[in-house]
């Protein structure tokens, strides 16, 4: 998402499956900064979550095989043909909701940024079933965790798996800052 001419830009990254949105703000558009952020951002992932990533054809991703350390294949769409991404461009237009091309990327703190994620990954999808995807990115991340093979109960032999110990954790405390998935598309050109 890009904030003024040649000015900060976002990079918005949106998982294909749980259409959980990660993002991070850039000074510029340049390759250098965005490829920083990118694998800052997908590192952090677990593997099975970072699998590979589509790019429209900006010059900014000119620098995608610094990813294919990390285990990410990277993939680029058609040119002139953003459907081919199309869940990371909804994605922008419903952050574009709060964050219109007016907004003052500089003045923006971090915080802010993480509130704006938050409330759009907290947000039910018709498309998933009304569920949210922070919900389903947690499922997801749960599912990756081995189970327990000793027992976690009380001394009555009852054994509990991970998810009865972590139990349900409301979404607005789960401090979901991110996501991943079989892949993720992503965007920080001009909107």
């Amino acid at each position: 998402m890009q904030f003024g001419r040649g000015g900060p830009a976002l990079l918005v990254l949106q998982d294909r499956c749980t259409r959980a949105a990660l993002a991070a703000a850039l000074p510029s558009k340049a390759a250098e900064p965005l490829i920083r952020a990118l694998r800052r951002l997908l590192a952090a992932l677990p593997p099975q979550l970072r699998r590979s990533v589509c790019f429209d054809n900006g010059s900014e991703f000119v620098r995608h095989y610094e990813l294919h350390p990390l285990g990410v294949e990277t993939f680029f769409c058609d040119p002139h043909a953003p459907w081919q991404k199309g869940g990371v461009e909804n994605a922008i237009g419903r952050l574009r909701r709060a964050l219109p091309r007016s907004t003052e990327l500089a003045d923006l703190s971090r915080r802010a940024l993480n509130q704006t994620l938050a409330r759009f990954n907290n947000t039910p999808r018709k498309c998933l079933d009304f569920q949210t995807p922070a919900e389903l990115l947690h499922d997801q991340l749960l599912h990756l965790q081995p189970e327990p093979t000793f027992p976690l109960g009380g001394g009555n032999g009852e054994k509990r798996g991970l998810g009865a110990v972590l139990g349900e954790i409301p979404a607005a405390e789960r401090g979901y800052d991110g996501g991943g998935g079989t892949g993720v598309g992503a965007e920080a050109a001009r909107v």
